[in-house]
């Protein structure tokens, strides 16, 4: 009877490992870095980085434009950048491994834990400021300490102890526990908090407890000036209206750094999420308890609109496919950042871009979206079969001119696949094209209808030199 259970249970083993999703993301991952590398030049990003990573393993990771304009100076996947916000991770890390070891309470009030703490409530109905309300940005408090450290050339971000002089001069915006207010004061104080209750600073209790652990060597809890314009890229600001972006002033956050000071690369930041895959799955504690990641993963705050949801120090949301994402965003003087991570599946994306009025959680969607299109290589143990055409000859850019830009067309899955460039929407504007005979091939419509024709010239050396759509033509420009 034990040797027929055993038989039954290998069985289903087999056959659900013969069932296990496999895809192959080559094709895709080729797509990403012609798209990337596009925006990069039509957005006038100086340089864009990213990662993909599945579980404990970075798939892909590429790096496009330059960190330093000035110097020439080539942006690569081990290049950093401030990642600002997401230092709000490793703060609320840092917090939740103090609550582990029941050094404090999430509904410990502020004021019972900084004894200097003297902020004015302005509501006597008010509910008490606690640790949990400054994790979820719920707290009331205000969005920055007193100090213009936003305002450039020089952003003069205040010192601690200039902090804590200036506390007692502001007041709270709401009751606590009633509107979600982005607070950088809030992870501010929460730093102060770690200090407090471990005894040593903040920067020493993050490096020893979370960045040495994880072997994130290229994470520090300020910019290296050392490194920069080399590894460290330079920041530029946003678009002018001559379409030109100006070097921004290089800055340390000082009594902020908890809320912003951190810098990293995507491949660190790949590390970090790697980690957080791992912990999922553990009994063991790996700086803090499974449990505990999972608790500050859960949604831990709605605001009124129902269109705002926070964790314990994560944005926690909703996808297009109903599962749930957790993730921050980064933006301070001259670098935006992004990552984003998704429990179920294990996926997660980092993007880095040394200049402002950019979005890097756009590139994380798309990114996905393109991944999200390749089909499993397996359907119920059998392999699909693909058409066996070489379409090395047809790969490459074209000229859309005058009416648009340039198209990319590329091989995906047996058939071709073209990708209007720019693209704020890659993943939706992909045009796939299915081999007829010969150099012609039939566009497949979004219903899985056949299309109008596309078909191919060759020069006299046999080379593809344009294609034909509706009779009109598109130029190859480059391969």
């Amino acid at each position: 009877m034990k040797f027929k259970l055993f038989a039954i249970i290998c069985i289903f083993y087999l056959n659900t490992s013969a069932q296990e999703s496999k895809k192959d993301y080559s094709e895709a991952f080729k797509i990403i870095e012609v798209w990337l590398d596009a925006q990069k030049d039509y957005e006038k990003l100086p340089g864009i980085s990213a990662a993909i990573i599945k579980d404990q393993e970075i798939i892909w990771s590429g790096a496009f434009g330059k960190a330093n304009l000035e110097a020439d100076v080539i942006t690569e996947t081990n290049t950093i950048c401030s990642i600002c916000s997401i230092s709000k991770l490793f703060t609320a890390t840092a917090i939740m491994k103090l609550y582990d070891e029941g050094k404090l309470r999430l509904d410990d009030k502020v004021s019972d834990l900084l004894p200097w703490y003297n902020l004015d409530q302005q509501y006597s109905d008010s509910g008490p400021i606690t640790v949990r309300t400054l994790l979820t940005h719920s707290s009331g408090l205000p969005r920055e300490a007193n100090f213009p450290y936003w305002t450039g050339p020089d952003f003069p971000f205040p010192t601690q102890e200039e902090i804590k002089n200036e506390l007692g001069n502001q007041e709270t915006l709401y009751p606590a526990s009633t509107y979600f207010q982005y607070s950088n004061l809030g992870l501010t104080l929460l730093g102060e908090i770690v200090e407090q209750v471990a005894g040593i600073s903040f920067t020493a209790y993050v490096e020893e407890y979370i960045i040495k652990p994880l072997q994130l060597n290229d994470t520090r809890t300020q910019l290296p000036e050392n490194l920069y314009g080399s590894q460290l890229a330079i920041g530029y600001s946003s678009l002018n209206r001559q379409g030109q972006r100006q070097k921004v002033k290089l800055f340390q956050a000082n009594g902020i750094t908890a809320a912003a000071g951190f810098s990293s690369n995507v491949l660190d930041l790949g590390k970090f999420a790697s980690w957080q895959f791992r912990l999922m799955d553990s009994t063991i504690t790996e700086i803090i308890k499974s449990s505990t990641l999972k608790y500050m993963q859960q949604v831990h705050w709605t605001d009124p609109d129902w269109k705002t949801t926070w964790g314990l120090g994560f944005a926690v949301s909703k996808g297009p496919d109903g599962t749930k994402w957790v993730s921050h965003g980064g933006s301070c003087p001259g670098y935006r950042s992004g990552i984003q991570l998704n429990p179920k599946s294990k996926m997660a994306y980092t993007v880095m871009i040394n200049a402002n009025g950019t979005n890097p959680h756009k590139y994380a969607r798309e990114m996905h979206a393109i991944l999200d299109k390749v089909k499993d290589e397996s359907k119920n143990g059998k392999v699909v079969e693909t058409s066996k055409k070489d379409m090395t000859d047809y790969a490459g850019y074209y000229s859309n001119q005058p009416w648009g830009s340039e198209s990319y067309i590329s091989s995906w899955e047996g058939k071709l696949v073209m990708l209007r460039l720019p693209s704020q929407s890659p993943a939706k504007s992909m045009i796939f094209l299915k081999h007829v005979q010969g150099d012609r091939f039939q566009k497949i419509r979004k219903d899985e209808e056949p299309g109008e024709m596309i078909v191919f010239e060759r020069d006299e050396t046999g080379k593809i030199t344009k294609y034909s759509q509706h009779g009109n033509y598109s130029t190859k420009i480059r391969n």
